[in-house]
């Protein structure tokens, strides 16, 4: 397996963050995390995935459950905009440093503000994107929001 190390666990050791590691065979294609969520034998409610927006022409980050859609308008609402669409993925790379299937709201080359779903703290521990495909961080909700200076938004119903 490739290195658990990534400017996502790099970025969460800095900030004295408890996380564990789950690595998995990544597949691509459609549902993704619903895919790592299998693999890793974790409840997808749990496992939350990391979408790159351009809201007014401003780049945001958003994290929803895995087996849930966006709602753009929501989350352009929740990063201070009036529209949002979904970042071009070659774009996302650029200004994240990740490649698309391992993009993680930790360690991005670019801060940008970040939402998450408002459902996070409805669970004692979130499995997150770790930075590299095949790689998921978990840990507390409440670490996730202090890291990233988050805030919560109903984005998804």
């Amino acid at each position: 397996m490739a290195s658990s190390t990534t400017p996502a666990t790099k970025r969460l050791t800095a900030a004295g963050v408890a996380f564990g590691l789950h690595e998995y065979g990544y597949e691509s294609g459609h549902h993704i995390g619903e895919h790592a969520a299998a693999a890793i034998g974790a409840d997808p409610v749990r496992v939350f995935k990391t979408l790159m927006l351009e809201v007014d022409g401003k780049p945001g980050c958003v994290v929803i459950p895995v087996a849930l859609s966006v709602k753009l308008k929501q989350a352009a609402a929740a990063l201070g905009g009036k529209s949002a669409q979904m970042m071009d993925p070659a774009k996302a790379e650029r200004l994240t440093g990740f490649h698309v299937g391992g993009i993680s709201p930790f360690g991005q080359k670019k801060r940008v503000p970040v939402v998450f779903d408002s459902s996070l703290r409805a669970h004692a521990q979130v499995i997150l994107n770790g930075g590299r495909r095949g790689l998921m961080v978990e840990l507390a909700p409440e670490d996730a929001i202090r890291v990233l200076q988050a805030t919560l938004a109903d984005l998804t119903g």
